[in-house]
């Protein structure tokens, strides 16, 4: 079995939406699309956010960083692209592909 499930993952990214708001993550696809472009920021170089990703695969330290919080899928209505959001916090942004939303380390 997958730890974490993907049930377990959408729980930790709606975790800050609201009663009456729409969940940021729908669908096992968003979690699915926004883990494997983590994947691919890593692959081109960026620097894992949880300890011991050394020895593992990209997609799995991606899991993981969604997982501990250490990465935001954002809504729909707040970005659209793959772009840098703030050099001084190096956060980036990479589009999740569903509903527009995108992935922001934090």
């Amino acid at each position: 079995m997958i730890h974490p499930s993907y049930v377990e993952l959408m729980k930790v990214v709606n975790n800050t939406t609201e009663v009456g708001e729409e969940p940021v993550v729908n669908s096992r696809y968003s979690i699915v699309i926004a883990a494997a472009k983590r994947a691919r920021q890593l692959i081109a170089g960026d620097e894992p956010l949880v300890a011991h990703a050394n020895g593992k695969k990209p997609l799995s330290t991606a899991v993981q960083e969604i997982y501990e919080g250490k990465v935001k899928i954002l809504g729909e209505n707040e970005e659209e692209d793959v772009v840098p959001v703030s050099a001084a916090t190096d956060e980036l942004v990479a589009d999740t592909g569903e509903a527009e939303g995108t992935l922001a380390e934090e």
